[in-house]
């Protein structure tokens, strides 16, 4: 049986997530949060993700990388000592029969497209919504269309914005055994 697949992502809105390879806000809580819930976990993301998230390999984190390109031509991101290098992939079904060999939690961290191959087996999303239209080139995937059991739900502000930590769970369409 396959592992359950979880997504975590902060977006606006509009599903704003992106601008020019970085997100478009500074919210300290948020960073907090998406590090607390990824820490320990096999994560499959993007080699734009990979190459902008300084602390990706902190806090005993697995990534699985989605490129054509070779590891040699990533842009080196620090690693504790006693870290592996990434692992990588061609395509998002690759990262996921690799993520099945490692142990612990699968976490997708984008980018976009990457989303929006996972969302539909998405089990459990951590959510971070940030209330507010933001200029940006990369959205998240519709998903407020789809059934949702809320597990968790928190309200704030921090970096000047009004925000919503959530996580929910995907629950089955009718007439279907899963998400």
């Amino acid at each position: 049986m396959a592992r359950l697949l979880n997504l975590a992502v902060a977006c606006a809105s509009n599903r704003v997530m992106g601008r020019e390879t970085r997100l478009p806000w500074r919210i300290p809580e948020d960073l907090r949060w998406f590090h607390e819930h990824t820490a320990g976990k096999t994560l499959i993301l993007g080699r734009i993700c990979y190459e902008t998230w300084p602390a990706v390999h902190a806090e005993g984190r697995r990534p699985i990388v989605i490129t054509s390109r070779s590891a040699d031509e990533l842009r080196p991101c620090p690693r504790p000592s006693n870290s592996k290098d990434p692992i990588l992939a061609r395509s998002v079904n690759d990262a996921l029969a690799l993520a099945e060999t490692l142990p612990g939690d699968v976490i997708v961290c984008g980018g976009q497209r990457i989303f929006e191959e996972t969302l539909p087996q998405c089990h459990l999303l951590y959510l971070t919504e940030v209330h507010a239209d933001v200029e940006g080139d990369v959205r998240f995937p519709e998903w407020r269309h789809l059934s949702w059991k809320s597990h968790y739900k928190r309200d704030s502000e921090d970096g000047g914005y009004r925000i919503t930590f959530n996580i929910l769970e995907r629950l089955p369409c009718p007439g279907s055994l899963a998400p």
